[in-house]
């Protein structure tokens, strides 16, 4: 871990340090910095490696502790450290791991080195998932090719483009194939909405999930109103939603 100290006061840097070689020897403290004006400087300079946590002195020699996190809009976790105590509140306000009062003692520097591990690696976590999240939005979606469907003691696969519609009737999902004939599915229509290719289905209504290459023509009624004739023709009249006529024609479009 990389520690940066930003304190004007020679004894308590060194002794800071020695505090947090005294925890943990693998941490390496990059700098001991007096001022803001040494800490803008050192960071503006290509050469210096990031920290991963600064001490923060609040009271430095030329400036407040808090000025140099506004110059440079730092979002690098900072413990504050200061022999005073009324800043608290705007230390926090600056999104701070813990604030400190000199002088330090070792319990209390452990205590806030843990907190700062624990954020780190609640926010890895985090940053992780979401990482996670943007990948699978990034990767192409996959759709079913094929669904296999009983007709009587047979098994048989329907091929995606062999599919006209599907619809619901009487608490059962049917797929009717170019051929014509409806065979029962084990899907639900909102399952099935989620298979196939949005570009090549829509789902009209609650009842119909059809194919673009199953709609013959589409009549507009009065009030909006849109009917879709299907082949092969169903038994009854298939309209589109009335809350998915607008979606309805950006598909058709397309």
């Amino acid at each position: 871990m990389n520690v940066l100290i930003v304190e004007d006061e020679p004894l308590t840097a060194q002794r800071l340090e020695i505090l947090l070689l005294d925890y943990d020897p693998q941490i390496r403290v990059l700098a001991q910095l007096p001022s803001v004006s040494k800490a803008v400087q050192w960071f503006n300079d290509p050469l210096s490696p990031e920290p991963d946590l600064i001490f923060l002195d609040i009271h430095l020699e030329d400036d407040l502790g808090f000025n140099l996190i506004n110059e440079l809009n730092l979002t690098i976790p900072i413990i504050f450290t200061t022999a005073f105590d009324e800043y608290a509140l705007q230390a926090f306000k600056a999104n701070s791991i813990d604030y400190l009062l000199k002088p330090i003692e070792s319990e209390e520097l452990a205590a806030a080195i843990d907190k700062f591990k624990m954020v780190r690696q609640v926010s890895a976590t985090m940053h992780t998932a979401v990482l996670n999240q943007l990948i699978k939005r990034l990767e192409p979606p996959t759709y079913r090719d094929r669904f296999m469907v009983s007709v009587g003691p047979r098994l048989r696969s329907i091929r995606i483009e062999e599919i006209a519609y599907f619809f619901f009737e009487d608490k059962a999902t049917y797929v009717v194939p170019h051929s014509g004939v409806p065979v029962s599915i084990d899907y639900s229509l909102d399952k099935l909405g989620q298979l196939v290719d949005p570009d090549q289905f829509f789902r009209v209504n609650r009842s119909y999930l059809v194919s673009a290459s199953a709609i013959k023509s589409v009549y507009a009624y009065s009030g909006s109103k849109l009917k879709v004739e299907l082949a092969p023709q169903p038994r009854q009249e298939v309209f589109v939603s009335i809350d998915r006529v607008t979606s309805f024609k950006e598909w058709m479009g397309k």
